[in-house]
């Protein structure tokens, strides 16, 4: 059907014009709540309370739900968050909700309502232990990471990827603006704690990081490794003690291997300074860390297992090079993916300082004093990441910068 903005009046009639869905909910009493807390798109649940199943649909409206009808946004964007699902499910179908229905002219997708899985950031505020996390998303990121790229890919569908996703340009803008550029500086989108003020005028005054910026930002421009999810941050994951989930990948693009790896560190970094002030935690905060560790050490792994096992790509052919030198070359890889993910980790962290979409883990720190100076070491973090980003070769030594 042709698109129409769906509300909690009018959406029971369209899904249930699709024969599968009504089939799914069966007869019974259905209610409709709307719980979308993002930034950009429209969440509903919807429940038969008579059998108790339930579904979520999401849907774009073409303007950014978290500024209004008057900041324009293509409805386009849930078509690559639909492409990446559908990805996704063939290559981690465990780790992805289940879809039901995608509607691209709709802008609209149906999918598991997750409702015994909470978001991840809200889980580490309450510092709940996940002992299965760091497995389930190295899986997540070595098999997504590895399985878009032209580590296994041929040039041919390597291209047919890029095309697919890479016309996402909107909300790639979105992310060159505000993660490498507009919390660095003046600007009318910024969200500065107004405890901040002075702090944030000599911060954007600094020009000695702005370099390495400008490198991380040209590399998120024009590196086309793989395909990312594009947001993967603690909001973007629903989990319990067995299961996880990666929700929201409306950013999905073809990019560097390393943008996805840092924006999920930077997250676990940002909760971890935040129990500096919350809670003083710090078995919990050394789980956090020993989480990160865990979760590049097994990613690695696993990626290069991969690797091991396809030695025909649009990269590499079979016989072209002795196995010693491969070998060196596939650790100089790996290097380079890990120095990048700090890199953009850096980025990560320093943009929810002064930006326009800071994280709760932090902003939400009641204590005004406490609260600033969380802030003011998210931001030391993020500039030491970001300047020494080329130089950092392990999780040991980026831990030492913490």
């Amino acid at each position: 059907m042709s698109y129409q903005i769906l509300t909690i009046d009018n959406l029971q009639s369209y899904i249930f014009s699709i024969p599968q869905i009504k089939e799914y909910l069966g007869d019974g009493d259905i209610t409709i709540s709307e719980i979308g807390d993002g930034n950009l798109n429209f969440v509903y649940i919807v429940t038969n309370t008579t059998n108790q199943k339930s579904l979520i649909v999401k849907q774009a409206v073409p303007y950014l739900r978290i500024a209004g009808e008057g900041f324009p946004l293509s409805k386009d964007r849930m078509n690559y968050e639909i492409r990446a699902l559908q990805f996704y499910s063939q290559i981690v179908p465990n780790l992805v909700p289940k879809i039901y229905y995608a509607d691209e002219e709709m802008s609209l997708v149906v999918m598991q309502n997750l409702s015994e899985h909470i978001i991840m950031r809200k889980g580490l505020i309450d510092r709940v232990i996940y002992p299965d996390f760091a497995e389930h998303i190295s899986t997540f990121l070595a098999r997504t990471l590895f399985f878009s790229s032209s580590l296994y890919l041929n040039s041919s569908d390597k291209r047919a990827l890029i095309d697919r996703f890479n016309s996402n340009r909107e909300l790639c803008k979105l992310t060159e603006d505000f993660v490498f550029t507009f919390a660095y500086m003046q600007n009318d989108t910024n969200d500065i704690n107004p405890d901040l003020i002075s702090e944030a005028e000599e911060f954007f005054s600094q020009n000695d990081f702005k370099k390495n910026l400008l490198k991380l930002k040209y590399i998120f421009m024009t590196q086309t490794d793989a395909l990312l999810h594009g947001d993967l941050h603690t909001g973007s994951i629903m989990l319990n003690q067995k299961e996880t989930y990666v929700i929201d990948p409306e950013f999905a693009f073809v990019g560097p291997f390393g943008f996805d790896i840092g924006a999920l560190i930077a997250n676990l970094i940002n909760s971890y300074i935040s129990h500096f002030y919350r809670s003083q935690d710090r078995e919990y905060q050394q789980w956090i860390l020993d989480t990160i560790q865990e979760i590049y050490a097994k990613f690695e792994s696993k990626f290069l297992n991969l690797w091991s096992q396809y030695s025909n790509s649009a990269l590499l052919t079979e016989g072209f090079i002795s196995q010693k030198e491969l070998d060196e070359f596939k650790s100089e890889f790996m290097q380079n993916i890990f120095r990048q993910s700090v890199g953009f980790a850096g980025a990560k962290i320093a943009r929810r300082v002064f930006g326009i979409a800071g994280v709760e883990d932090i902003r939400a720190i009641e204590d005004k004093t406490k609260r600033k100076e969380a802030e003011m070491m998210a931001l030391e973090i993020g500039k030491r990441l970001i300047l020494n980003y080329e130089n950092i070769n392990s999780v040991d030594e980026l831990f030492e910068l913490l």
